[in-house]
């Protein structure tokens, strides 16, 4: 555009020299020149053909240079084309309630070097439009039509051109074509249940939250419009996220969530059923439904439960799609759609919508593109817009992933559907992500017993005034309509107040017929857990065949395979370990506890900071050709496999990640699904995930999940940020059977703790505190009969070591790492008379076990010994827990960090814990 700017003061004997430079050779030019160029020819000669000329021109085809053009004219005409394309939207009449801002948009004549008198010039540009010759006055009109109405589209960041074609296509030439009329009559048929069902809320239910859809009932309409056209471009499945405002209307219009249902929650007499849980708050429960199109298509529904944490819901929705495609549509994203609805300020000021951007086009977290759908209120709560960002938009964050943002007034409805229209057409089309921005305005407060007048009575009092979308719309076609539009309008009113009065009588709705979907069946073929599933855990050892199939199959490389020296010695390091001495060690027990669960039909998905690798080079799931790159994934050549194992190197992301971990697991029972944090702690960059799902889903939702959380955890003198994963947090969450916490210390029991998840008929997230530097201790590494038919998880893991029970004059009980620091001075000395317990299982706690064990040592004193500070790790949740057994507490000295980070204070700290052991 400067380049245009430049050239629009220059002398037109310049441009003309450039145009003979574009005759003789269009690559001599600037490429937008020769653009320009090129299209300026292309009119010329149509125009001519057309008999229309009114110089003498001749194409540059013909070898000679247009003559008697005003070029600065046609290069102003042409840029201000290129102007509302790019900045139309900056003054789209896009806000319901009161004027734009001015964001400098310099789309008047004068910028463009013309004044009034040029309006009814002709100039070839029109061309570029669609428009042929024409009076900059028919092209300026043009131009704001499609650009700068009651939608702006924003997209001047889009490089690839037949995005942009799409869009100037979808813009220019079809946006304003009138809609048939039984399109019309269903958005105003969605308007009115929208409306109906806010009005009887507010009537019925005086003052109960509800965080209302008012001022934004035009999202029904949306709604459908996108499901709908979805399905005629091969979408057999929808999954939603959204937060609180306007969900009781999108559950009951969108999804047939009955009215009966719905009115119940708001009396509170709710009954569980298999579509939402009994422990949250109305407005945000899930459900899911078939729905049926206009033309008879079936789309399934799901609406994902959520909590209040705004957006939070945002990577579970994706991580839920990616999960049903890939168990369900054969990984065909085209058939499932995700659709993020958004609140203005959440999505200007939540980071993780971010992180689901970045996911967007990377190959572990793809899903086909996601319709972002922002119900732009133009306030947070009580915060005004101008407060709520700095960018011109609450959606500026797209350009980041080169998404189009439609920005549309909410109260023209038939151009908010044209809008849903085209983003789902877009999303088929190029399956990546796509936004609408519907400006509209919050009716009441944030929720309904606010009174927002306090901070905003300017702009309520224009909202207190303004007309509802129902009523806009109905004006609307009884002024611009067909002929018959008045006879609508009657017909719609008639229908509208009939359908209030019937919710007013309470009629009952039959809920909609749902028929389940595999996954969904296999979920009902598991039950809820119960005390006596921990009680001893199942068998998970595997056969000699299955062994031996999932062995050398992870050991043996393709033969044109050139893997790097040092991976193929660590290879065969691990086939001499086990040739010579029948063991396993930590990665290879890992590797075939995933191996043997693809033997047995189940998928195994595993994503974080570098887990293909490990961050401890250890795992090395997947091996790089030295030569020229490739990738060779160890577990994908397992004879006989049902299967598939899919592991991910992340984006840098936790909250994201695990929000999306946690979405996949909960779509498919099937899959068993691993995150792995790069150090333990860092998962708390995604304590909202693990707070608001993991640990309360089933409790308030009846959403169970089987997600491992691999945590690298111990003390080894790395400092704050990489010793601790937070053990006592976990643990202080812990309650009414709602997930596992486990410290494991041999390999064999990592393998069972992994194929138990899927062995057991229940699903619980299972958080698993990882091993660093004894990944590679011989201590831990298993017998191959450890793994053998029968075998299964220990809980508890007895001292093998002492002898006679009697001789046992102290127990020291411990979990993880220390264990092998406190083994290693027991057997330095000799000490028989010390017995040294294993808790591998924290929660639930293996009270029997250790019962029983408490009985053994009779004459033992005991102590709880860990590496944590004393108000960290395991020590104050068994303190509360375990009242059944005495013991005292050897631990480091309460810290407000979780570690040193000077490696003489810990190594003197880690050696008066072992110590005092030993000693009192």
């Amino acid at each position: 555009m400067k380049d245009f700017q430049y050239i629009t003061s220059s002398s037109p004997a310049y441009i003309e020299s450039l145009y003979q430079d574009f005759v003789k050779n269009p690559n001599d030019v600037d490429p937008e020149f020769k653009k320009f160029f090129e299209g300026f020819d292309f009119a010329v000669s149509n125009n001519a053909t057309n008999g229309n000329a009114s110089a003498a021109v001749a194409p540059s085809g013909n070898g000679t240079a247009v003559s008697g053009i005003d070029w600065k004219k046609e290069i102003g005409a042409y840029r201000m084309i290129l102007g509302y394309r790019n900045k139309g939207h900056l003054i789209a009449t896009t806000n319901p309630i009161r004027p734009r801002i001015d964001r400098g948009a310099n789309l008047t004549l004068e910028f463009y070097g013309f004044t009034e008198a040029d309006l009814d010039s002709k100039f070839y540009a029109g061309d570029f439009i669609g428009l042929g010759q024409a009076t900059l006055r028919d092209i300026r009109n043009y131009l704001q039509k499609a650009y700068a109405g009651n939608v702006g589209v924003e997209f001047k960041y889009i490089s690839d051109q037949a995005k942009v074609d799409f869009l100037y296509n979808e813009m220019e030439k079809k946006f304003n074509q009138p809609l048939p009329i039984e399109k019309r009559k269903r958005i105003l048929e969605k308007l009115n249940q929208g409306v109906i069902f806010e009005k009887f809320l507010h009537t019925k239910y005086v003052g109960q939250k509800r965080f209302s859809l008012e001022g934004g009932e035009t999202t029904i309409p949306a709604l459908d419009a996108i499901i709908n056209t979805g399905a005629d471009y091969g979408v057999q499945e929808v999954v939603i996220g959204m937060a609180h405002r306007g969900r009781l209307n999108v559950l009951a219009n969108t999804l047939g969530k009955t009215y009966e249902q719905i009115f119940s929650e708001f009396e509170g007499k709710s009954v569980p059923d298999q579509t939402m849980g009994s422990g949250d708050v109305k407005y945000h429960l899930g459900f899911r439904a078939e729905h049926s199109t206009p033309d008879g298509k079936k789309v399934n529904l799901q609406l994902c439960p959520n909590p209040s944490h705004l957006e939070a819901v945002d990577p579970v929705v994706i991580g839920f799609s990616r999960s049903k495609a890939d168990v369900i549509y054969n990984s065909d994203y085209d058939k499932i759609l995700p659709i993020l609805i958004h609140g203005d300020a959440s999505v200007a000021g939540q980071g993780i919508v971010y992180e689901v951007l970045q996911m967007s086009e990377l190959d572990g977290y793809y899903v086909g593109g996601t319709i972002h759908y922002v119900i732009n209120n133009q306030i947070g709560f009580t915060t005004d817009f101008n407060d709520a960002r700095s960018s011109d938009y609450c959606t500026s964050l797209a350009a980041t992933v080169h998404a189009p943002v439609f920005h549309v007034n909410g109260d023209d409805a038939e151009a908010v559907v044209k809008c849903a229209e085209i983003a789902a057409r877009y999303r088929q089309e190029f399956n990546c992500d796509v936004f609408i921005d519907m400006v509209c305005y919050r009716r009441h407060g944030h929720n309904e017993g606010d009174d927002p007048k306090y901070t905003q009575p300017k702009l309520y009092a224009l909202i207190e005034k303004h007309a509802n979308p129902r009523e806009v719309y109905t004006q609307f076609l009884i002024q611009n309509g067909e002929a018959d539009a008045q006879d609508l309008a009657k017909e719609m009113e008639k229908k509208f107040w009939a359908d209030l009065q019937e919710r007013l009588d309470d009629i009952k709705q039959n809920p909609l017929p749902y028929s389940y979907q595999k996954p969904e069946l296999w979920w009902k073929d598991l039950r809820k857990a119960t005390a006596a599933d921990f009680e001893k855990s199942p068998a998970t050892g595997i056969n000699e065949a299955d062994f031996k199939k999932v062995f050398d199959a992870i050991m043996t490389l393709p033969s044109d395979f050139k893997p790097l020296r040092k991976v193929e010695k660590l290879l065969q390091d691990k086939v001499k370990l086990y040739t010579d001495e029948s063991k396993l060690d930590w990665a290879t027990a890992e590797l075939m506890a995933y191996g043997s669960l693809l033997l047995d039909g189940n998928d195994v998905r595993m994503s974080g900071q570098d887990v293909r690798r490990g961050t401890f080079s250890h795992r090395h799931a997947v091996l790089r050709d030295e030569e020229n790159d490739q990738a060779y994934n160890r577990l994908s050549q397992i004879p006989d496999a049902k299967g598939l194992f899919r592991i991910f190197n992340s984006l840098l992301s936790e909250y994201g990640v695990l929000g999306f971990e946690y979405g996949y697991s909960v779509a498919n029972p099937k899959a068993l699904v691993l995150w792995e944090a790069q150090f333990g702690d860092f998962s708390n960059g995604a304590q909202t995930m693990i707070d608001q799902f993991i640990s309360a889903a089933e409790t308030k939702w009846q959403q169970m999940s089987g997600l491992v959380m691999l945590l690298p955890h111990g003390y080894e003198g790395q400092g704050p940020e990489h010793s601790s994963a937070r053990l006592e947090r976990y643990l202080q969450q812990c309650a009414e059977l709602n997930m596992i916490v486990t410290n494991i210390t041999t390999a064999a029991n990592l393998f069972h703790a992994l194929r138990r998840q899927q062995t057991w008929p229940i699903r619980k997230p299972m958080i698993n505190f990882s091993p660093k530097a004894n990944l590679r201790l011989p201590a831990a590494y298993s017998d191959k009969k450890e793994f053998a038919t029968g075998t299964a998880f220990k809980e508890v893991i007895d001292d093998s070591f002492v002898g006679e029970a009697s001789d046992v004059k102290k127990v020291l009980f411990c979990s993880g790492k220390v264990y092998y620091d406190l083994a290693e001075r027991q057997q330095k000395d000799n000490r028989k008379d010390v017995a040294i317990v294993r808790m591998e299982q924290l929660y639930p706690l293996p009270t029997a076990q250790l019962e029983g064990l408490y009985k053994k040592y009779a004459k033992a004193t005991w102590f709880w010994v860990q590496e944590e500070p004393l108000n960290m790790g395991a020590a104050s949740f068994l303190q509360m827990n375990l009242k059944s057994i005495n013991y005292g507490v050897i631990s480091r000295q309460p810290s407000a960090a979780t570690a040193t980070g000077y490696a003489k204070v810990h190594a003197q700290e880690q050696a008066e814990i072992i110590e005092t052991a030993f000693s009192i």
